[in-house]
Protein backbone atom coordinates (compact mmCIF):
# COMPACT_ATOMS: atom_id res chain seq x y z
CA UNK A 1 0.00 0.00 0.00
CA UNK A 2 1.26 3.73 -0.64
CA UNK A 3 1.37 6.10 1.47
CA UNK A 4 -0.85 8.02 -0.41
CA UNK A 5 -3.44 5.15 -0.33
CA UNK A 6 -3.06 4.57 3.24
CA UNK A 7 -3.85 8.54 3.98
CA UNK A 8 -7.06 8.08 1.71
CA UNK A 9 -7.66 4.53 3.75
CA UNK A 10 -7.62 6.69 7.14
CA UNK A 11 -9.27 10.21 5.81
CA UNK A 12 -11.93 9.84 8.61
CA UNK A 13 -9.33 9.46 10.99
CA UNK A 14 -6.80 12.31 10.01
CA UNK A 15 -9.87 14.96 9.36
CA UNK A 16 -11.01 14.20 13.49
CA UNK A 17 -7.62 14.85 14.58
CA UNK A 18 -7.23 17.98 11.97
CA UNK A 19 -10.40 19.14 13.41
CA UNK A 20 -9.11 19.09 17.42
CA UNK A 21 -6.02 20.93 16.25
CA UNK A 22 -8.83 23.59 14.34
CA UNK A 23 -7.55 22.66 11.01
CA UNK A 24 -9.58 21.72 7.83
CA UNK A 25 -9.17 21.36 4.20
CA UNK A 26 -6.66 18.95 4.43
CA UNK A 27 -4.66 18.70 1.12
CA UNK A 28 -1.84 16.39 0.49
CA UNK A 29 1.28 17.13 -1.58
CA UNK A 30 4.87 17.00 -2.45
CA UNK A 31 6.36 13.21 -3.25
CA UNK A 32 3.50 11.64 -1.89
CA UNK A 33 0.38 13.68 -4.01
CA UNK A 34 2.87 13.44 -7.06
CA UNK A 35 3.34 9.50 -6.34
CA UNK A 36 6.52 9.70 -6.41
CA UNK A 37 7.40 9.21 -2.90
CA UNK A 38 10.07 7.00 -1.45
CA UNK A 39 10.53 4.84 1.98
CA UNK A 40 10.85 7.39 4.74
CA UNK A 41 10.13 10.29 2.16
CA UNK A 42 7.62 12.71 4.23
CA UNK A 43 3.91 13.61 4.45
CA UNK A 44 3.15 17.36 3.33
CA UNK A 45 -0.14 18.89 3.92
CA UNK A 46 -1.61 22.03 3.23
CA UNK A 47 -4.31 22.72 5.36
CA UNK A 48 -6.73 25.82 6.45
CA UNK A 49 -7.11 27.15 9.88
CA UNK A 50 -9.70 28.24 12.08
CA UNK A 51 -9.29 31.93 13.26
CA UNK A 52 -8.82 30.85 17.17
CA UNK A 53 -6.43 28.15 16.14
CA UNK A 54 -3.82 27.78 18.94
CA UNK A 55 -0.46 29.43 19.13
CA UNK A 56 1.14 26.21 19.41
CA UNK A 57 -0.22 24.75 16.20
CA UNK A 58 0.42 22.98 13.72
CA UNK A 59 3.12 21.16 16.57
CA UNK A 60 0.16 19.35 18.36
CA UNK A 61 -1.33 18.19 15.03
CA UNK A 62 2.26 17.37 13.46
CA UNK A 63 2.81 15.13 16.89
CA UNK A 64 -0.45 13.34 17.11
CA UNK A 65 -0.88 12.76 13.11
CA UNK A 66 3.08 11.23 13.48
CA UNK A 67 2.18 9.12 16.16
CA UNK A 68 -1.40 7.25 14.27
CA UNK A 69 0.37 7.13 10.79
CA UNK A 70 4.22 6.12 12.06
CA UNK A 71 5.87 9.06 9.69
CA UNK A 72 7.21 12.19 9.88
CA UNK A 73 4.94 14.96 8.74
CA UNK A 74 4.68 18.35 8.01
CA UNK A 75 1.88 20.80 8.45
CA UNK A 76 1.93 24.19 6.41
CA UNK A 77 -1.00 26.69 5.61
CA UNK A 78 -1.35 28.89 2.67
CA UNK A 79 -0.22 31.65 4.66
CA UNK A 80 2.99 29.90 5.14
CA UNK A 81 4.35 28.78 1.73
CA UNK A 82 7.62 30.11 0.81
CA UNK A 83 7.17 32.40 -2.51
CA UNK A 84 9.00 30.08 -4.60
CA UNK A 85 7.01 26.75 -4.02
CA UNK A 86 3.58 28.25 -3.34
CA UNK A 87 2.32 28.43 -7.34
CA UNK A 88 3.65 24.56 -7.45
CA UNK A 89 2.24 23.25 -4.47
CA UNK A 90 -1.12 24.69 -4.75
CA UNK A 91 -1.12 23.22 -8.31
CA UNK A 92 -0.25 20.02 -7.21
CA UNK A 93 -2.30 19.71 -4.18
CA UNK A 94 -4.01 16.95 -3.49
CA UNK A 95 -7.74 17.14 -1.27
CA UNK A 96 -7.76 14.59 1.69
Amino acid sequence: MTTKEKLFEKRSIIKEIAAKHGAYDIRIFGSVSRGDAKEGSDIDLLVKTEENTSPWFPGGLIADLEDMLGQKVEVVTEKGLNNLIRDQVLKEATPL
